[in-house]
Order: structure tokens, then sequence, then C-alpha cells
């Protein structure tokens, strides 16, 4: 299979890059600095701004299925990139006719009213007065992917950390999970590159954590 993976320098997109290759996967890695890739010859790199609509067109030609890893870390200044990247991802994929993506939203960025008490009274409302302008974009993206008829999956992760795959995750599409606290930025992209074969899970939100 031939992925593009948007935001593919990121915590999780270079770990999404790993995996593909890793699988046997060609890769064309999309980020506005793609010299920092690694060398490999499974991988083109591509300079290209996920805000900017013409830069995506060329670069997805030819794909298979599409993973965004698009993210802002840990800014809390109002954002458009991930509502409007998937936007402009979501016409360059139809230009094209390529049928699958995988996104990354966030587990505050779903309903509130779904978590467990001790998340929905007290985590998630100090989370929203940090990051509550990336939640909300997430949110518009969210409503971007459901508006689409491609054969997109959307995975809500809680606390991403810096550790190595334990190869191993859970994953429903239901409700939130129990006891979700954490996922590995790893695990999170096996999750991610599993649910492009999935298509139980096409056009749906899932929650995803070790």
């Amino acid at each position: 299979m031939k992925i593009a993976v948007v935001g593919a320098t990121g915590h999780t997109g270079r770990l999404v890059v790993e995996q593909a290759l890793a699988r046997g996967d060609d890769v064309v890695a999309l980020a506005r600095r793609p010299e920092a890739l690694p060398r490999h010859p499974g991988i083109v790199g591509v300079a290209a701004d996920v805000l900017d609509r013409a830069a995506l067109a060329e670069p997805l030609a030819g794909t298979d299925a599409v993973v965004s890893a698009l993210g802002i870390g840990a800014s809390r200044h109002p954002t458009v990139v991930y509502s409007e990247g998937i936007a402009n991802v979501l016409h360059a994929m139809d230009a094209h006719g390529i049928r699958r993506l995988a996104v990354i939203s966030a587990v505050p960025a779903g309903p509130r009213a779904e978590q467990p008490f001790l998340q929905r009274r007290m985590i998630i409302p100090i989370l929203e007065r940090v990051f509550g302008a990336s939640y909300d974009d997430m949110r518009r993206m969210e409503a971007a992917l459901r508006g689409s008829d491609l054969d997109w999956v959307c995975l809500r992760p809680p606390r991403l950390i810096s550790k190595k795959a334990t190869g191993r995750y859970r994953l429903d599409a239901t409700r939130p999970l129990p006891k979700a606290r954490s996922i590995t930025y790893a695990d999170l992209a096996i999750a991610l590159l599993d649910s492009l074969t999935r298509p139980d899970l096409y056009r749906r939100v899932a929650y995803v954590a070790n």
C-alpha cells in the first residue's frame, strides 16, 4: 500500500512513517520541513503546508490511503490547522479518488456527558481551560469528517506519552474506554495504520488507549 502521511515530522507522524515502512508500505511524507525525515528508499518527502489546498493536490495523487497526524502540540492559541487542514485533505482525496483516511482527534473533543464522573467534572474542564481552542478546532474537524462520504476513521486518544510501543491498544467506537489514562505515540501510530483496513470503523469516531 502507498500511504500519504500528513504531519510526518511530528511525534506521531514520524512513528506512523516508521511503522508503515516496517509493514512494507511505501510512504509519501508531507511536512513543512521534509528534510527532517529519515533517509529511506521507501519514503518520498514533500514540502507542503496543510493550510495550502493547492499544495496538497499533487503529492496525494497515486496514494491508496492517507493518515493525518496533524497537531499543534501544547499551543494554547486559536487554530484552524485541524479543521481547515482536514478540509483540504478531503478535497485532495476526493479529487484523486482516494477513499481511506485515518485522523487523530482527542478525548476532550468528544461529548463531555459520555465521560466518567472524574473526567467529566474535574479533568476535562481543566484541559478545556488550557487547550480549549485546540479542542474546538478538533470538533470542527470531526464535523467536516461526518460530512464526507469517504472511508474515514477518527481516533480520540487520551494523554500521549513518549514510551516504547506496547504492541497492544484498546479501541471502542461506541463509548469512552474505562481507565483510559494514556497511550504511547507508537501505539497510536499502530492503531492509525490498523484502522485503514478495518471497514467496521469506517465513518466512525473511536476512543483509543493502552
